[in-house]
């Protein structure tokens, strides 16, 4: 959620039962504005909290030009001092899903992570799943950037329109975004995973009769499998659209309905629903 209405956004995600303290939500305000500011992004984005023992780890990232490809992660435990988040490695997606504790809140504490929860059976070779010598200590702060690359890749959200595809290929927000009407809103495809496409070009074609590659350059959210991981829900007498993730529980996203106004927001302990598949 944009830093500059972070307050109005926080009274928005309240009503789906998302709260973050006064003295906090001040905090963050001021900070990310100091932080947009001092690194020149265009605009600043908080992005959650992953809740941990000790400390919490608050998210933020801004951009300068590409609103996708130009994302630089920030991460902060007392809202004030912002740290640069680093990008996550391959030993970190692999030992990161494998993490069964709860985050510390210590971005320098190591764990052997393999040892504790084995991902092969004993009988098996790791070698013909990771290439390479197999890792089994992991950082926190590698975890933590794992984490966040998860869930953007399989959880953040926006709205159908909102981002444009220039001639060039450099992806921007559209100064002509309206929000969706409430037609639009009640339907899946109408909301777009905020990453790179995973799916073919032709099949975003093949699924719209108004298709337009400018706005539909993304995967929408009704192709995730199982169907049902998302939960849509309407408020405040259908003008504000709600939209869970069944699979990372605690990512929310918010839109009103025939307005410009959109965010999404993670607070969680950064765990994947690995059961939700036998859950439906």
């Amino acid at each position: 959620m944009n830093c500059l209405r972070l307050l109005e956004a926080l009274d928005v995600v309240g009503c789906a039962g998302i709260c973050i303290s006064t003295e906090n939500s001040q905090l963050l305000q001021n900070s990310l504005l100091i932080l947009q500011t001092e690194n020149h992004f265009r605009k600043c984005y908080y992005w959650g909290r992953i809740d941990g023992i000790q400390n919490d780890y608050h998210i933020a990232y801004g951009y300068e030009k590409d609103c996708m490809s130009g994302q630089v992660y920030y991460y902060s435990i007392d809202c004030m001092n912002w740290l640069l988040l680093p990008k996550a490695t391959k030993c970190g997606r692999f030992l990161s899903p494998l993490a069964i504790n709860r985050f510390e809140g210590e971005p320098s504490i190591v764990t052997n992570v393999y040892n504790v929860n084995p991902p092969f059976p004993p009988n098996e070779d790791p070698k013909t799943y990771y290439d390479g010598p197999i890792p089994r200590e992991l950082k926190e702060e590698d975890r933590l950037a794992a984490t966040v690359e998860f869930i953007t890749e399989d959880a953040a959200v926006i709205p159908r329109g909102a981002w444009f595809k220039c001639p060039n290929g450099d992806v921007i927000e559209n100064p002509c975004f309206e929000g969706l009407g409430a037609s639009d809103a009640s339907c899946l495809k109408s909301y777009l995973h905020a990453r790179f496409p995973k799916e073919k070009w032709n099949t975003n074609l093949l699924s719209r009769p108004d298709y337009n590659y400018a706005l539909d350059f993304l995967d929408s959210v009704d192709m995730d499998v199982p169907q049902g991981c998302w939960d849509l829900q309407f408020l405040l007498g259908g003008r504000l659209a709600i939209l869970h993730s069944l699979y990372w529980h605690g990512m929310t996203f918010f839109h009103k309905l025939d307005s410009p106004h959109y965010g999404f927001l993670y607070v969680g302990q950064g765990k994947k629903n690995l059961d939700l598949p036998f859950m439906l």
